[in-house]
């Protein structure tokens, strides 16, 4: 019975370990204050569990799918070389159901719970995700991450839709941010990992650019991020956004930028880069950035 229960709760975590919860925990945290400001308020407690319980999953099973397609590149690279398929934990044939179940049962759940539009919009974002980006961009262009920031972005625009029904000019604002976001964010990640991503034949742009470039452009793209997120104060203000967000937009996006500043001062002087900690630092900014909108909607 014990040795039963280890190899179930083996299995268990194997599975989960494929939908990547560490990259859902993030999505999440921009799915609820989307909501919130939809709503100019708290919306219906049902309805925030619906909606990020369908989302878990919606994003669970792209992320699985992209595993099952990604596993000739995983077993590559020492970062990802102990997924469960590259280790065998779970079967290609397992994996792929296990993502057709998460599709069917997170848009079904999204449909009947919240609106056909949030429905569609999660749908979407599966399929942009699995077969667009990590069938397509991510094996064969440079700009795989600006094009991977759509799918990465959407559930701002899926917590809104659950809401509303619609879309308004607020969300696609929020959206912009988090999709500016991730160009800084990403890149650090892959600057840390670039090695992985040569050896497995993956068109990063650290892997087919010098770290000049990419230092620049990070630094470009944290730029956008925060002017986009001060944009955020005028298009929502209707919504609940007022002086308190745009002063801690303000001072955090003072902090962003001169994080990816020096970053790329490090860059430049050919010494140690320490990436990662750029990496670690953006996480951050986007969940006090979240944290910001809720307090000030609800407060």
């Amino acid at each position: 019975m014990r040795a039963y229960r280890a190899r179930t709760l083996s299995s268990v975590r194997a599975y989960v370990a494929l939908t990547k919860p560490r990259i859902i925990e993030l999505l999440l945290v921009t799915t609820l204050p989307a909501m919130l400001l939809a709503a100019g308020g708290w919306p219906s407690t049902g309805l925030v569990v619906a909606t990020l319980v369908g989302g878990t999953m919606a994003a669970g099973a792209a992320n699985v799918f992209n595993c099952y397609v990604d596993r000739d590149i995983d077993q590559l690279m020492h970062r990802t070389e102990n997924r469960p398929l590259p280790t065998g934990a779970i079967t290609p044939r397992a994996a792929l159901v296990f993502g057709i179940v998460l599709t069917v049962v997170s848009i079904t759940l999204l449909a009947l719970t919240t609106t056909l539009l949030a429905a569609a919009l999660a749908a979407g974002a599966i399929f942009y995700y699995a077969v667009l980006y990590t069938m397509v961009f991510k094996r064969h262009t440079r700009r795989s991450t600006e094009f991977g920031g759509i799918p990465g972005a959407a559930p701002v625009l899926i917590g809104w839709a659950a809401v509303t029904g619609s879309l308004a000019w607020p969300a696609w604002v929020f959206f912009g941010v988090v999709f500016c976001w991730q160009m800084p964010h990403f890149w650090a990640l892959a600057m840390r990992f670039r090695a992985d991503y040569a050896r497995a034949d993956v068109p990063m742009l650290p892997v087919v650019t010098t770290a000049r470039s990419v230092g620049r452009q990070m630094v470009a793209w944290s730029w956008a991020t925060v002017a986009v997120s001060l944009l955020l104060w005028p298009v929502a203000a209707d919504y609940g956004i007022a002086w308190p967000y745009t002063a801690l937009a303000a001072g955090l996006g003072v902090w962003f930028i001169a994080e990816t500043h020096k970053l790329n001062g490090r860059i430049k002087q050919d010494v140690e880069t320490r990436p990662m900690q750029l990496f670690h630092i953006s996480i951050y900014y986007m969940t006090a950035l979240s944290a910001a909108i809720v307090l000030d909607v609800l407060v």
